[in-house]
């Protein structure tokens, strides 16, 4: 008997129940979450399901989310305090994106983060984006069609922008955080701007038309210096930075043809090599690019059955990708002065014992560090067709 006693209560102590369940029906479950700063205090909204109208049953057909929002001389105080006005405790476990104001990163975002890297409950796994002449409360009201909740617009849309076109980068807190406190990167966070008529967009009318009145669109990579906002880099460049960084998935890029008129190349595979020197007593960086791709369109007239027209074509697409990387690089160390394609890390893993020798004047050697630009493109497709049917239209 005494035996059986001690085998109930062992068993015990793993059969206890969780001391801090909560049962669903009173949460506010939060998919997306914006922070801006007003005067001197924090404003934090919180994009939050609506139960009724994501079930099937009891739908009305009103919009999916609903959004919260309070001030507060921190993040934690401002986020605690939307209990005034939410009837539910908002969980933030299930956060899928988090998009930051332009003025709030242009002062500095690393206390703004701090709790979400605190709290227990918020996955680590989340995207971090900040607006461009917006402000999240515009972006967070906006209602948006195809995905009827927003925040799963969003996150979707930056993970496909990213995939297809190379134009954005998805940068989640782990990420953000890690190039905040190294040495030999500084971050970049992609931006987020409202296009067209922000009143109209916060109504139901906007996901009834064709062609909403407004609209959430991802522009461009914002560049930091610590943890504060510097400028923006353009399209042409944010593409330029991928590929260094080796983050290209797939993407498309116009050439010019030998005799005029344009070529599309679909880049299919892409692999960045970045290797740090100390040649002579000075910093130097090589970047190896490697690129596969087949050709998407021709809008001129070539022989693509002549091996020696592919070689050409593949020039001209490598000389041009080195222009707008040589570009890109140009613009951050002479006008932004900072390293966002982690040159300092590569040289750090090279030659450690030099690398702390300059790591704490860095971003002055970054500005006239040697940077050797190699790109590699092999076309191993031209379609399901030889030359363009367009010049026998033409002819």
């Amino acid at each position: 008997m005494n035996k059986c006693l001690f085998a109930i209560l062992i068993l015990s102590l793993f059969l206890t129940g969780c001391w801090d369940r909560r049962e669903l029906n009173e949460l506010a479950i939060m998919l997306a979450m914006g922070v801006e700063k007003v005067e001197e205090e924090y404003q934090v909204f919180a994009q939050v399901v609506v139960p009724s109208e994501v079930s099937m049953k009891g739908s009305t057909g009103s919009t999916k989310v609903t959004l919260y929002s309070a001030k507060g001389e921190t993040v934690y105080e401002a986020f605690r305090k939307m209990t005034k006005d939410s009837p539910r405790k908002i969980y933030p476990g299930h956060l899928k994106i988090l998009v930051m104001g332009e003025e709030l990163a242009k002062e500095g975002i690393g206390e703004s983060l701090d709790l979400l890297s605190r709290d227990w409950e918020i996955r680590p796994d989340f995207y971090v984006v900040v607006t461009k002449d917006t402000s999240p409360s515009e972006i967070l009201n906006t209602t948006t069609n195809l995905e009827s909740i927003p925040a799963n617009k969003m996150f979707n849309s930056l993970q496909m922008s990213e995939k297809a076109w190379s134009g954005t980068k998805s940068i989640t807190l782990d990420e953000l955080i890690a190039d905040l406190i190294s040495d030999g990167k500084q971050a970049v966070i992609t931006g987020v701007q409202l296009i067209g008529n922000s009143k109209i967009g916060s109504s139901k009318k906007n996901v009834e038309m064709v062609s909403p009145a407004a609209s959430i669109q991802y522009d461009h990579l914002s560049v930091f210096k610590g943890d504060k906002l510097v400028g923006w880099l353009t399209e042409e460049e944010t593409i330029a930075y991928s590929y260094v960084t080796d983050s290209v998935k797939t993407s498309v890029r116009r050439i010019s043809c030998p005799e005029g008129g344009d070529a599309t190349i679909a880049i299919e595979k892409s692999h960045s090599d970045v290797k740090g020197y100390i040649r002579k007593g000075n910093p130097e960086v090589d970047i190896t690019i490697k690129v596969e791709g087949n050709i998407g369109s021709v809008e001129c007239k070539m022989d693509l059955n002549d091996l020696g027209t592919i070689a050409e074509l593949e020039k001209i697409y490598e000389k041009e990708k080195i222009a707008i990387i040589n570009k890109t690089i140009d613009t951050l160390q002479k006008k932004y002065k900072t390293d966002i394609f982690g040159f300092g890390e590569a040289i750090h893993r090279a030659n450690p014992k030099e690398w702390n020798k300059i790591k704490d004047h860095w971003e002055e050697e970054f500005s006239n560090v040697t940077v050797n630009v190699n790109v590699d493109l092999k076309i191993l497709s031209t379609g399901t067709v030889n030359n363009s049917f367009l010049e026998e239209i033409k002819d």
